[in-house]
């Protein structure tokens, strides 16, 4: 059976404001419960009210995205309630809908906000998120330290107020700790030049770099040799790899060229390539979100039990949650493959949800 247009639109607004109004309530809660946090993170390091605030709203799209999916179930489940609440959803069923049929605005309203997430906010959340990693770095954590790698090799930044040190690689090995062709450009406050140093190879040791058959030249111009040279640092392999651009800083179009900048950097690029792989996979997982709370809605047409329903809703989106912590962990170990750890949270909720309908509906 043709159902009209208007009827489709209607499920499909319906839908889209039920998800709007639980992920505002959600950023709500995120914006207030990230204030606090950072006020406590800053306490008494002067930090001005307006840079906290500014702080939090610059990463609020970033954990507006991790709760999405949430939203999507949990506005999935307000609307379909609502319907059958209002009789709306059981005079769509008596006139011959099928689950079905009322599903499929719904499932297509969730898809494109799924392609909308990935192919148009992800920009917006990295750039706004790089800006929080850069204020955090610099007004919680007091670090100056930066790394970028691009195609022309790595780029590091270390020092503090008093004097930089900027370091370029052509290539990297063993995540970051042994460079090759290395140049060091070193600065005093102000961004003052001091001299340059170009080296063969560079090896991170404690508390300094230990560059091998190094050329130091000063504001003299005079170049001194040394086998062994050592530049002092107070970077450690651990600070290497936080420095890393996490990949939520990264958006949807820029992940692939900066995968393979990294791994011909010489840098693993497994959290990167896993992120990207998510991305792809989000529309079916905002689909299989809409499966789930359809099948909750038509248990509660038939049986009641709203707070039943809204226990169940949140649990399994939990559980999804949780399966997905798992199945990242498992990919970036090596354990799994990073198309089957990024995959199967989305292939595993949606079969699920689509057997939950099936047995709502025919079952």
């Amino acid at each position: 059976m043709s159902w009209s247009w208007t009827l489709y639109k209607y499920l499909a607004t319906q839908f889209l404001l039920g998800v709007a109004i639980v992920h505002g309530a959600f950023l709500m809660l995120a914006f207030s419960i990230d204030v606090v946090d950072i006020i406590n993170r800053t306490a008494g390091r002067n930090i001005t009210s307006g840079v906290i605030v500014g702080m939090a709203l610059l990463q609020l799209p970033d954990l507006g995205q991790e709760l999405l999916p949430f939203s999507v179930l949990l506005g999935g489940v307000f609307a379909f309630a609502r319907l059958s609440r209002n009789q709306e959803l059981v005079a769509t069923r008596a006139a011959g809908m099928s689950a079905w049929d009322f599903l499929l605005p719904p499932l297509s309203v969730a898809v494109l906000l799924g392609i909308f997430q990935v192919m148009v906010f992800t920009p917006v959340s990295a750039q706004m998120l790089a800006q929080f990693a850069a204020l955090e770095a610099k007004y919680i954590r007091g670090e100056e330290s930066q790394l970028a790698v691009s195609i022309n090799g790595l780029w590091l930044r270390q020092g503090d107020e008093t004097h930089q040190s900027v370091i370029h690689a052509l290539r990297v090995a063993h995540q970051g700790v042994e460079l090759e062709d290395v140049d060091v450009f070193r600065y005093a406050a102000h961004d003052h030049f001091l001299g340059r140093i170009g080296a063969r190879s560079a090896s991170l040791e404690a508390q300094a770099w230990l560059l091998r058959d190094a050329n130091v030249s000063g504001l003299d111009g005079v170049v001194s040799h040394f086998a062994r040279y050592e530049l002092p640092t107070s970077m450690t392999p651990t600070q290497i790899q936080e420095s890393f651009a996490s990949p939520n800083t990264l958006s949807f179009w820029e992940l692939p060229g900066f995968i393979r900048a990294a791994q011909n950097a010489g840098f693993a690029a497994t959290r990167h390539e896993l992120y990207f792989c998510t991305l792809l996979a989000l529309p079916v997982l905002f689909a299989a979100m809409v499966f789930m709370a359809a099948s909750f809605s038509v248990r509660l047409q038939r049986g009641g039990g709203v707070a039943r329903m809204i226990l169940v809703s949140a649990l399994s989106g939990f559980a999804i949650y949780f399966f997905s912590d798992l199945t990242r962990a498992l990919g970036q170990s090596g354990i799994l493959p990073v198309l089957i750890a990024a995959t199967a949270p989305a292939l595993a909720a949606i079969l699920i949800g689509m057997t939950l309908v099936f047995h709502q509906e025919d079952g």
